[in-house]
């Protein structure tokens, strides 16, 4: 406690991260008042604009996370840019501490010829559109007949399994009529998911591997001459009951008879992306290098290639995280520089005074980068606010700490703040539009329509 009143504590993000930061705080037994300032009008982050449509296992994550924004020491302020409608400065006036969770939505680069021809993207793209995500174009070009992933990560495994997929198999789950409509024109008649290393280095998980081949429409193939392993390789599924079983499912796809499904999603190995052919500006191919292991489970290049016919190239190579303004960033590493959470100014001072920025912490993804399952954000949390109720007692206090201070500020700045009270309203609505088709919800795709059903009267939670 400070001055016999609670902590006061923003957290900029309310996704997963910063959920779960407000729920360590919670649980530390420290009398706190929480706000998540969220830039979206709506809450939940990588779990309503990141995941799958088809994913709803996942998706239920946020029961959890509903139950930590229903106590009464959190609050939610949604629709509110950080960098535009608030910055640090403002912030300290009304928290004692800030903690950003802010995650990681952009794409990491991928530097080989032909990036930028038209028909080349990026998974974060192709995500947030098919996730109706207010801020994308909401059409989205599918006419090429045959694409090419590049990764074999499950965001990989996600995009190439959309973009095989009809748009009547993903009717029954909650994307709205913009991308049902996009879907359903769709011209794919075959994905090829690239790696560069072999099975036992791919990164997907043994479930989102197995349900690929649970479509109806989607003709899974693997080529024998990919099943390969090496000492490491081995090594690997030796020491990994995951790896071992991804391993298992694509050998059992290896052997088995193409079948007859309509559409076919390939899984290539040992193929590294060197260039992405164009023609008059477009996308009309993919060369790649032959690989082969080492020996320690990486690969070395063959000098073969071989040029795939393809009119469009989706990189699923990794997320990045953005730069967040008055806040030192690491461009490389796509992180705020910290130290267990605290973020960090100098390595070089000894004394914390010079070292971190005083009563400003990082969580998830920008401060460890994006890897990891959801699940993983809450040692992030748990670290950082163990930190920052160490630091607790040496905070300069906030000037404005009472809870009204900061939404009368937000209103006189003209900034149409949404909060908990609206997100059940913006719930209620969803499930409404989806009601008349025997479906859980249709997802509101426009700000201006999220915020209409979703403003609150008054200063309610």
């Amino acid at each position: 406690m400070i001055d016999a009143r609670p902590l006061r504590i923003g957290i900029v993000g309310a996704g997963p991260a910063g959920i779960y930061a407000a729920d360590a705080l919670m649980k530390s037994g420290v009398p706190v008042s929480i706000d998540l300032i969220e830039r979206m009008p709506a809450p939940f982050g990588l779990i309503r604009y990141g995941v799958a449509p088809d994913h709803p296992r996942i998706k239920g994550i946020v029961t959890a996370l509903h139950k930590v924004l229903d106590k009464p020491q959190v609050r939610l302020l949604g629709n509110i840019d950080y960098g535009t409608d608030i910055d640090a400065t403002t912030l300290r006036r009304f928290y004692d501490a800030v903690i950003f969770s802010t995650g990681a939505d952009a794409d990491r680069a991928l530097p080989i010829p032909g990036i930028g021809l038209a028909g080349s993207y990026g998974a974060a793209d192709f995500v947030s559109w098919y996730d109706g995500h207010p801020d994308v174009p909401r059409a989205w070009p599918l006419t090429a007949a045959k694409v090419a992933v590049l990764g074999v990560g499950n965001v990989a495994l996600d995009v190439a399994r959309v973009l095989a997929k009809t748009g009547e198999e993903l009717l029954p789950t909650e994307i709205p009529p913009n991308v049902y409509a996009g879907l359903q024109a769709n011209r794919a008649m075959e994905v090829h998911v690239f790696g560069r290393r072999g099975p036992a280095q791919a990164k997907f998980t043994p479930l989102e591997l197995r349900e690929l081949d649970h479509s109806p429409t989607i003709e899974v193939i693997v080529d024998p001459a990919d099943i390969d392993y090496d000492a490491g390789s081995q090594d690997a599924r030796r020491g990994s009951k995951q790896i071992d079983m991804v391993c298992n499912t694509l050998e059992q796809w290896a052997i088995r008879d193409v079948g007859a499904r309509p559409r076919k999603l390939f899984l290539h190995f040992f193929e590294s992306p060197t260039e992405i052919l164009g023609a008059d500006g477009r996308v009309v191919g993919l060369r790649t290098e032959r690989t082969e292991l080492d020996g320690t489970g990486n690969v070395k290049g063959t000098g073969v290639s071989k040029d795939w016919d393809m009119q469009a190239v989706y990189r699923a190579v990794g997320y990045l995280s953005q730069h967040i303004p008055q806040l030192p960033f690491d461009p490389v590493a796509g992180t705020v520089p910290n130290e267990a959470g605290r973020v960090l100014i100098d390595a070089a001072a000894t004394d914390p005074a010079g070292r971190y920025l005083p009563a400003t912490y990082v969580t998830g993804w920008i401060k460890r980068g994006p890897v990891g399952l959801i699940g993983h954000t809450k040692g992030d949390a748990n670290e950082t606010v163990a930190c920052l109720l160490d630091d607790a007692p040496g905070f300069a206090r906030a000037v404005a700490p009472d809870p009204d201070a900061v939404t009368q500020w937000l209103t006189g700045q003209g900034i149409p703040f949404t909060t908990w009270a609206g997100w059940y309203r913006l719930d209620a609505y969803e499930r409404a539009l989806g009601e008349p088709q025997q479906r859980e919800r249709v997802k509101v795709v426009e700000r201006h329509e999220m915020l209409a059903a979703s403003r609150s009267a008054g200063l309610s939670r």
